[in-house]
C-alpha cells in the first residue's frame, strides 16, 4: 500500500513539473503583449522626442532655410569648443546641487520619517501637514522663497544680516539649495515611511528582549530592511534633481554661478535661437543622466522588482 502511494505521490509531482514548465512560456508570452502596448505609448511620447532632438542636434542653426548639416560640431563645441566653459560650468552646478540637495534631503527625511512612524496623538495631521512643502507647485515654491531671500525679505530679518542673497555666487547657490531641500525632503520622507511601515514590531520587540539598545536596532534592523525604500528614494530624488530648472531660473535667473544644464538648453533653443545647438545639449545632458543614474544603480545595488526565485 505504502509503495503504491509513494508511486502515486512521485507521478503527480512530474505533472505538477510538467505543467509548471508548459504555462511558464505561455505566462512569458502574456507579459509581453501585456506590455507592448505600454511600450509603444512611451515610445511615442519619450522616444520620439528624444530622437528629434539627437536628429536636430546634427545640423547647424540657421534663420531661414534649410540647415546644413553639421555632424557632432554642435557636441565638439559643448564639450571642449567655444561653449565648452559654459557647458561644463552648468553642468559643475547642476552635479552640485544635485549632491548637496539630495544628501541633505535624505537625512531631513529620513529623520522626519522616524519621527512620523511613532505611534503619538496628531499623527495623521502632521503627515498632512508635511507634505504641504511637497504639494505647493515649485514655480510657486520659488516666488516664495525669492521674496523671503530678498535683501529686506523675512531671511534677513530673522537671521539680522543683511546679505543680498541673489547677489553673488555662493550666496545664490545657498538659496537654491535651501528652497531645494525645504520643498523636496517630504517626497524623501514619505517614500522613506513606506517603507518603515512594512517592518513588523515583533522584530524590534524581539530585538529589545535580547539587550540590543536603541542605535543597535536602528543599525541592524531600520537601515537594512529600509534600504530597498531608501535608495529607489534616492534615485529618483537624484534623477529630479539633475533635471532642475524651476527654482534657479526664478530665484536668480541662472545668473551668479546657478546656471544649470537645463536652463542652459532652454536658453540655446529659445532665447538664443539655436535648435540645433540645443538639441546637442539636451542630448548630452540626457546622457549624462542616465550614466549618473545607471552608475548609482550599479553601485548601490537598487533592485525595483525584488530577486527572482529559483
Amino acid at each position: 500500500m505504502s509503495t503504491h502511494s509513494g508511486t502515486t505521490r512521485t507521478t503527480r509531482d512530474a505533472r505538477t513539473r510538467r505543467t509548471s514548465r508548459t504555462a511558464r512560456p505561455n505566462e512569458a508570452r502574456l507579459a509581453f503583449w501585456l506590455v507592448v502596448p505600454a511600450m509603444m505609448v512611451l515610445t511615442v511620447i519619450i522616444g520620439y522626442p528624444i530622437g528629434e532632438a539627437m536628429v536636430r542636434s546634427l545640423y547647424g542653426d540657421t534663420i531661414g532655410g534649410t540647415a546644413p548639416f553639421v555632424g557632432l560640431s554642435n557636441y565638439v563645441s559643448a564639450l571642449v569648443g567655444t561653449n565648452s566653459q559654459e557647458f561644463w560650468a552648468s553642468a559643475g552646478a547642476t552635479y552640485l546641487f544635485a549632491g548637496v540637495t539630495v544628501t541633505m534631503e535624505t537625512l531631513i527625511g529620513f529623520g522626519m520619517a522616524l519621527v512620523m512612524t511613532r505611534a503619538f496623538r496628531g499623527r495623521g495631521l502632521m503627515r498632512a501637514s508635511v507634505l504641504v512643502p511637497w504639494a505647493i507647485p515649485t514655480a510657486v515654491t520659488a516666488v516664495l522663497w525669492k521674496w523671503s531671500f530678498d535683501p529686506v525679505g523675512i531671511i534677513n530679518a530673522v537671521t539680522g544680516s543683511h546679505i543680498i542673497w541673489t547677489g553673488s555666487e555662493w550666496p545664490s547657490r545657498t538659496a537654491i539649495i535651501i528652497a531645494d531641500t525645504w520643498k523636496t525632503s517630504p517626497f524623501i520622507a514619505l517614500l522613506i515611511l513606506a517603507g518603515l511601515q512594512i517592518i513588523p514590531d515583533e522584530v524590534y520587540e524581539a530585538a529589545k528582549i535580547d539587550g540590543a539598545s536603541a542605535w543597535q536596532r536602528f543599525r541592524l534592523i531600520t537601515l537594512p530592511l529600509v534600504r530597498p525604500a531608501l535608495l529607489v528614494a534616492v534615485l529618483f530624488r537624484l534623477l529630479d534633481a539633475l533635471r532642475m530648472y524651476d527654482l534657479p531660473a526664478i530665484l536668480t535667473n541662472g545668473a551668479n554661478g546657478t546656471t544649470t544644464l537645463s536652463i542652459l538648453v532652454v536658453r540655446a533653443t529659445l532665447s538664443q535661437l539655436k535648435p540645433g545647438f540645443g538639441g546637442a545639449l539636451s542630448t548630452l545632458t540626457f546622457v549624462f543622466i542616465f550614466l549618473t543614474a545607471y552608475a548609482f544603480v550599479r553601485a548601490l545595488g537598487v533592485n525595483f522588482v525584488g530577486r527572482s526565485e529559483k
